[in-house]
């Protein structure tokens, strides 16, 4: 039996980061875990962001506040006129959570490279009733189309309101699941129509990383920059030391020869 994982969570540390970021005490690790848990189901039911195409979430706790970030292919839909939706949002989520709440918009610039945005795509069409091959098919050339190395989709489910539930796939290019420096990224969608649910998964695979770029924080740039404002307070000082004893040394009456009267 293959013993599946997901590609996220293998390559964590090496090519991926954490889709929350924070840090509290032991006991209160289930409780703030769950809270995250109770975030992310309310902004995908909320009625504000129907539509909106959302890739993922990312929760960054702060000590007062919390910020979230929202990748989203129609950013359009979550801000709405004049920021109304945001705002109502915003609120919701701070009123369920009693915290301050700080929501961040990225647009997805490419979403047919993404697989999350790929899956919920494919989702739609079978909710449409559109044949399951034409859509896998389709997702598949546009994803290779707009330059990734290999895509590759499973659906499973009663397909075309068959009596019996199958497994269809269909792959294109390279999708090394087992190289950990390989950039993949994974989706997952559930269609639910009137003959069952039907499951959506998607690989993509963008090419190897063989170095990651750490984006430094705040504190860490201001040390920096303390320490090269030292250097370059001691650099000053020994330049006027220097100068200083150049001058006394102009200044010093020339020494007579030995045995001069």
């Amino acid at each position: 039996m293959g013993q599946k994982v997901n590609p996220y969570g293998l390559r964590l540390g090496i090519n991926k980061s954490w889709k929350s970021k924070w840090f509290v005490d032991p006991k209160d690790y289930a409780n703030t875990l769950h809270e995250d848990l109770r975030l992310r189901d309310t902004i995908a039911r909320a009625p504000e962001t129907q539509g909106a195409d959302i890739a993922d979430v990312e929760i960054i706790r702060h000590p007062q506040r919390i910020t979230i970030i929202i990748h989203t292919g129609r950013p359009g839909v979550i801000i709405g006129a004049k920021g109304a939706n945001i705002e109502k949002l915003g609120k919701a989520l701070q009123k369920q959570v009693g915290k301050k709440i700080q929501i961040k918009i990225k647009e997805v610039t490419r979403p047919e490279t993404n697989a999350q945005l790929i899956a919920e795509s494919v989702t739609r069409q079978l909710k449409g009733r559109v044949s399951f091959r034409r859509a896998m098919k389709m997702a598949v050339i546009n994803a290779m189309k707009a330059g990734v190395q290999g895509a590759k989709i499973k659906v499973g489910g009663r397909l075309g309101g068959a009596e019996m539930g199958r497994r269809e796939g269909y792959k294109e290019g390279r999708i090394p699941l087992h190289t950990f420096r390989a950039d993949i990224d994974y989706g997952f969608a559930q269609a639910v129509t009137t003959f069952g649910t039907i499951g959506v998964k998607v690989w993509i695979y963008n090419g190897e990383v063989f170095g990651t770029e750490k984006k430094e924080d705040a504190g860490v740039l201001l040390k920096k920059q303390r320490e090269r404002e030292r250097e370059r307070g001691h650099d000053r000082d020994r330049d006027r030391d220097r100068d200083r004893d150049r001058d006394r040394d102009r200044d010093r009456p020339p020494a007579r020869p030995r045995g001069a009267r």
